[in-house]
């Protein structure tokens, strides 16, 4: 018998959350598991007068928490009458993901996140605070790293999942950390990024801690947390100086994608912090106070990639990613 762990993303608002249910199969499927179902009346999807909404399984990985030959069947939502649900960020993206495929677009995220424990950030102390920034990033020992067993033991469990985890750092805030996925395509890179997240939600929950994707989890000076979004096509991989199309692009389109890069951007992209204000635009080399940063080896080079740092901790990567394709992509289409 095998345990398959169907997961996919709820109705909530302003945020989406992970959702799962475990269902058991004779044996391992020779392609997708069978599609299932749940009530979305409970996951803010459906009315209870009509509350069926369909899981349709679209990626599957082994299960590094149950292992043997168990696994994790990511999930898209689809009305009864297999139409994508409302909630279904993942078709879009998918569809747009097509449109410009001979663009061949890759992704790299950095998800930033914050460990909860007792209310409270690890390594801030039950009253008052923490020393201030500056010893935490990329830190090391008691003083300074707080977490790491999760951290670490997360990382190897997303291996053995077979995700494509690039790396793994601390981040500026105590109790702060990201891992970063990709790079991939529009569509891959999401799902392993939703994947991903399941996977450190479920350690946390052995920890006793919690998982906050807050963009400011902590008010006043302290940094906030974010998805930083690296992403190219072949045409910027191998033309020099695409790379400033890409990015007036963006610009052009600076408000559509802010209002869509996660709740409560404000709190976060403010101007300080190694962030631009949200209400302003704009690119430079080697700039992380800017909206979009070109790293200084793709402006030495004349190719690469472009770092998009506005989207949030808490933002949907199939709306980001699919933002980004249809923007860029239809800008290097047109020439």
């Amino acid at each position: 018998m095998i345990k398959a762990e169907y997961i996919w993303i709820d109705g909530g608002k302003p945020s989406p959350n992970l959702r799962s249910k475990t269902k058991i199969l004779p044996g391992l499927p020779r392609d997708m598991p069978p599609i299932w179902g749940f009530d979305g009346s409970s996951t803010e999807q459906a009315e209870g007068e009509s509350s069926d909404c369909v899981l349709k399984p679209v990626r599957v990985v082994s299960d590094p928490l149950r292992g043997g030959d168990h696994i994790l069947v990511l999930c898209e939502v689809l009305n009864p009458d297999f139409t994508p649900h409302i909630s279904n960020t993942r078709r879009k993206c998918a569809e747009t993901a097509d449109t410009y495929s001979e663009q061949q677009s890759w992704f790299g995220l950095e998800q930033e996140y914050t460990l909860i424990q007792n209310g409270r950030p690890l390594g801030f102390p039950k009253h008052g605070f923490p020393s201030p920034q500056g010893q935490y990033y990329c830190s090391i020992g008691g003083d300074n790293a707080f977490g790491r067993e999760i951290v670490e033991e997360h990382l190897d469990l997303c291996l053995k999942a077979g995700l494509h985890i690039s790396g793994i750092n601390g981040e500026v805030m105590p109790g702060q950390w990201e891992f970063q996925v990709g790079p991939l395509s529009p569509v891959g890179v999401s799902d392993q990024l939703w994947l991903a997240r399941y996977l450190l939600e479920r350690v946390a929950e052995y920890h006793k801690c919690s998982v906050s994707w807050d963009p400011k989890p902590v008010k006043g000076d302290w940094n906030g947390a974010g998805c930083h979004t690296n992403f190219s096509t072949a045409a910027m991989r191998s033309e020099p100086k695409l790379y400033e199309k890409a990015a007036l692009a963006l610009g052009e389109h600076a408000k559509e994608h802010i209002d869509s890069y996660g709740a409560n951007i404000e709190e976060r992209l403010t101007g300080l912090h190694e962030t631009c204000s949200h209400e302003d635009f704009r690119w430079g080399v080697s700039d992380r106070g800017a909206s979009v940063r070109i790293p200084w080896q793709v402006y030495r080079d004349g190719v690469g990639y472009i770092e998009d740092r506005r989207p949030n901790a808490n933002c949907d990567p199939y709306v980001v990613t699919n933002l980004i394709v249809g923007t860029v992509c239809e800008a290097l289409r047109d020439g």
